[in-house]
Formats: C-alpha cells, sequence, structure tokens
C-alpha cells in the first residue's frame, strides 16, 4: 500500500495513511512521552508556585513577630515565629529570630529577683554585651530582627526606669538621665533621648560614655556638626567607655567599619577610630582649649611619652592615645596661631612614633 507523504506537526506521520501498519506503536510511544513531559512541568510549576506560597506565608508571619516585638509583645511573638517554624523548620531567619529572642526571653524571667526598678533596667541593658558575643556565634544577621528587639529590650527597660524618674530629684541623676536617654534612643525616640542625654551632659560634661550617646543621636537627627565635635570630644575623654556596638548613627558606624578592616579590635579599635577620624575628616569641627586644659593635655602627653618611652605599652593602646594628644595640641597651636617650629616639632613626634599616620597627616 502506498504512503501519503503528509506528516502531523510533530513530523510523525498520521495512523491514519498507514492502515494495519505498525506506526500506531510510534504514535503511542511519541504520546505517552508528551504526557509524562507535559505532567512534569506541570508538577515543577506546583512545586515552584508551593514553594512560593510557603515563603510568603513564612515572612508575613515574620512580619507580624517583629511588629509584635516593637509593642512589647513578646509573648505573641514567641506564638507567631513558632508556627512559622512549623510551616518551614529551615528557614534561616526563622531559626535565628527564636534564638534571638528565646535568649532575650531567659534574662528577662529573672527581672522578678530585682526589686529595684532602677536596678531591673539596669540589669536589662547590662546584658547587651553578652549578646554582641551571641550574635557573633550564631551567624548571618538579620536586621529587621534586631531593630524589632531592640524595640522590645529597651521598651521593657525604659518601665523600669520611669519608674524610678518620676517628678522629684531623680530629675537631676546623670545617671538615671544617661540610661533614659539611651532608651528613648533604642526605642527610636531621638527627641526625648536628646532631651535626656543634654540633661545627663550637663553633670557629666567630661564622661566619654554619656557625649558618645548624645553624638550618636545628634548624627540620627543629622545634627551633623554637633555629633562630630562631640564624638570627637567623647574619643578624647575615654574611649574605652564608649559602647560601639550601641552606635546607631551612619557617621561612626562607616567609621567604626573602616578602621575595623585595618585590622584593630577589641581596646585597640576604640583607640584608632579618633586618629582615623581626624585623617578621614569625620571628626573635623573642634573647639578652642582653656588655659586649664591645655595644661591637663599636655601633662597627659608628658606621662603618656614617658610610659611609651619606657616600654610599658604592653596593651598597644599609647602610641594611638599619644597620636590623638598630639592631633588636639596641634590644632590649639593652630588656633592660636604658635610659631611653626612648636607645630614642627610636634609632627616630628608623631612621625617618630608612626611614620605612616605623619604622612598621611601632612598630606
Amino acid at each position: 500500500m502506498k504512503a501519503l507523504e503528509k506528516y502531523s506537526p510533530h513530523g510523525i506521520m498520521q495512523e491514519s495513511y498507514f492502515k494495519g501498519s505498525g506506526c500506531s506503536i510510534i504514535l503511542d510511544m511519541f504520546s505517552i512521552e508528551k504526557a509524562q513531559s507535559t505532567l512534569y512541568e506541570r508538577t515543577d510549576d506546583d512545586e515552584i508556585v508551593q514553594t512560593m506560597n510557603t515563603e510568603i506565608s513564612v515572612q508575613g508571619l515574620i512580619q507580624k513577630a517583629y511588629d509584635s516585638l516593637k509593642v512589647s509583645d513578646a509573648t505573641s511573638a514567641l506564638k507567631v515565629l513558632e508556627e512559622a517554624l512549623k510551616i518551614d523548620f529551615e528557614h534561616p531567619e526563622v531559626v535565628y529570630a527564636l534564638k534571638c529572642l528565646n535568649w532575650w526571653l531567659d534574662r528577662i524571667k529573672r527581672l522578678p529577683e530585682f526589686a529595684d526598678p532602677y536596678e531591673r533596667g539596669g540589669f536589662i541593658l547590662s546584658q547587651w554585651k553578652s549578646f554582641y558575643s551571641f550574635l557573633d556565634r550564631i551567624g548571618e544577621a538579620y536586621d529587621p530582627c534586631q531593630y524589632a528587639l531592640r524595640r522590645f529590650v529597651f521598651s521593657t527597660a525604659l518601665q523600669s526606669f520611669q519608674n524610678v524618674l518620676g517628678d522629684g530629684v531623680n530629675q537631676h541623676d546623670p545617671g538615671l538621665l544617661l540610661q533614659v536617654g539611651r532608651c528613648y534612643k533604642g526605642v527610636g525616640n531621638y527627641d526625648l533621648a536628646i532631651k535626656y542625654l543634654e540633661q545627663a551632659a550637663r553633670f557629666k560634661r567630661e564622661d566619654g560614655e554619656t557625649l558618645s550617646e548624645l553624638a550618636d543621636v545628634n548624627a540620627l537627627l543629622n545634627e551633623t556638626r554637633a555629633a562630630k565635635v562631640l564624638f570627637r570630644e567623647a574619643f578624647f575623654l575615654d574611649p574605652q567607655g564608649i559602647d560601639l556596638r550601641s552606635m546607631e548613627s551612619e557617621m561612626i558606624i562607616r567609621l567604626r567599619d573602616w578602621v575595623k578592616e585595618l585590622g584593630y579590635e577589641g581596646a585597640e579599635l576604640a583607640e584608632w577610630i579618633p586618629i582615623y577620624g581626624c585623617l578621614l575628616g569625620v571628626f573635623s569641627v573642634k573647639r578652642v582649649l582653656k588655659q586649664v586644659e591645655l595644661g591637663r593635655l599636655k601633662q597627659s602627653i608628658f606621662t603618656l611619652e614617658n610610659e611609651l618611652r619606657n616600654q610599658q605599652d604592653t596593651t598597644m593602646l599609647l602610641k594611638p592615645r599619644l597620636i590623638n594628644r598630639y592631633f588636639w595640641l596641634i590644632d590649639h597651636y593652630e588656633h592660636v596661631r604658635e610659631d611653626s617650629s612648636v607645630i614642627e616639632e610636634t609632627m616630628l613626634k608623631i612621625k617618630v612614633i608612626d611614620p605612616g599616620i605623619y604622612e598621611r597627616y601632612r598630606n
């Protein structure tokens, strides 16, 4: 029987033109393969859709948990995160958020041990450094989670401090004012934060921690000039008293991270920040020294020079601390138009202890 040369769209001869031939087998096989391929494609599509729906559902629960934390409802946040974990028990952000929240809830459970509300609030804030160590161990951070937790923790501490603050004599307690200011910064109320931190700074004008917190809030409020002069002051007075991990403004975070990339960490990091803050123009706003301050500065330089000369810098902190004081002294000399030879003498001292810093400062 003569075959007619007619083909299907897929290039397979139609069965009707080959009555009694074996071509029906070819067509059947082709149809099965096509059906299977379509089935696989639909199955893959279904899996993708299901995965997307699961992710959307989990993300919605995560956001709901964060919203609960922001209004201090940790119980609801925990329940929602546990519900999200049932949907996807390997979701990294859910696992991370649960670890962090449970860490804090374990500490919050201890609050009834403190009868004094000031001690309760102080205990909560004292746990931050331990929490930072915990975060370093568990790996990748999720900023939205950290933000929600900060709101929850600082709001909890603020409730205790407000019970102590009242309207009386405690309004003049610089330590309490500092803690209240820190808490308001932590919950994002920068206007009230700066109010209490300014009050605290009036009582503690030479406290590096207080000034750094005040500088940080000024930076968050885009009061850049005030922030720069306050940060410069704080890092001169007491670099070791500044909680670098608690700083929130981009100004100081970027500087901190930049210096950290140079290899400095721990106590050294805090001492080198003002050096590079000066070199990079971050601490560019300066003030005039009073005569009594100039006298203290020169005495501090004399003491540090002797310690460094006697090779007592076992902590590696003396060199950057001394360089920072040289920077302050040069700034003073330039302001009062001191003889250039006096300025050059101080510059040469910097060159002796750190030629690299000298070259960067000179240029």
